[in-house]
């Protein structure tokens, strides 16, 4: 699985059925958005994306789209280990209305996803193989129960000749993160589509370079990590000697 998401939605109603109405986007009601959920920020439109691609967008960058009654914000920044500590004001803008957020690293493993409706938060799910179970907050969805009975366990092939440790998790953050996205938002981004899932390619989101006049800016970010790359040379090999020594390869 390499299916990686960081977004909120905001929404009037069932989100699922609000996204199939939605058609194309308002810019100015969009960038409004924007400026309420990044008070203070720079905002600047940059290129757009998709549903499908806009989930996660690049650091620095935000895909959003304004429609009535639903709005999304795709942003790494909201990828978090514990959704219940989500900033206020974003929490805040929910109120009279139903919050999602939805965020997972196919690199890791791992899922977290919450659920507010008028301001309280209603189910909060973070976990990974390596962590465990971060955050467990609410009781569980009806997406979800399959998954905590046993019925759908992590099915892990081990390397040839090799044996496999058992999933430190009773089932797999990834498939139960699809399942989410298709409960709680009507699409998936890997696995068997089926009949009713929105296509979520056909969705178009704005684009927004936003910048946090107090930290740091990614571009300047990517600079420095550039340099000290270039600053380490080119990379060395090591071979295993006869008595167990690093030999350099080339040395020979």
């Amino acid at each position: 699985m390499g299916a990686k998401t960081g977004f909120l939605v905001y929404a009037d109603g069932d989100v699922p059925g609000l996204l199939r109405q939605a058609g194309l986007a308002d810019l100015a009601l969009t960038a409004s958005t924007m400026r309420l959920l990044y008070p203070g920020w720079e905002i600047e439109e940059s290129d757009g994306s998709t549903l499908w691609d806009g989930v996660y967008p690049p650091e620095g960058t935000a895909y959003a789209a304004s429609w009535p009654g639903v709005e999304i914000i795709g942003d790494q920044r909201v990828m978090i280990d514990f959704p219940s500590q989500l900033p206020e004001h974003l929490v805040a803008a929910s109120i009279g209305r139903r919050l999602v957020l939805h965020a997972m690293h196919s690199v890791v493993d791992w899922l977290a996803f919450a659920m507010w409706e008028d301001g309280r938060l209603v189910r909060s799910l973070s976990l990974s193989p390596d962590s465990g179970i971060i955050e467990n907050i609410g009781e569980p969805l009806s997406f979800e129960l399959p998954y905590w009975a046993g019925d759908r366990p992590a099915d892990v092939i081990p390397w040839p000749d090799e044996d496999e440790d058992p999933y430190p998790l009773p089932f797999h953050p990834l498939e139960l993160g699809e399942d989410a996205l298709r409960a709680l938002c009507g699409f998936v981004l890997e696995g068997r589509p089926e009949p009713d899932d929105i296509d979520a390619d056909s969705i178009r989101l704005h684009g927004f370079r936003v910048q946090d006049p107090h930290g740091i800016d990614p571009a300047l970010r990517e600079a420095a990590l550039q340099r000290a790359m270039e600053a380490m040379g080119p990379p060395r090999f090591f071979s295993l000697g006869p008595d167990g020594s690093l030999i350099e390869r080339g040395s020979l």
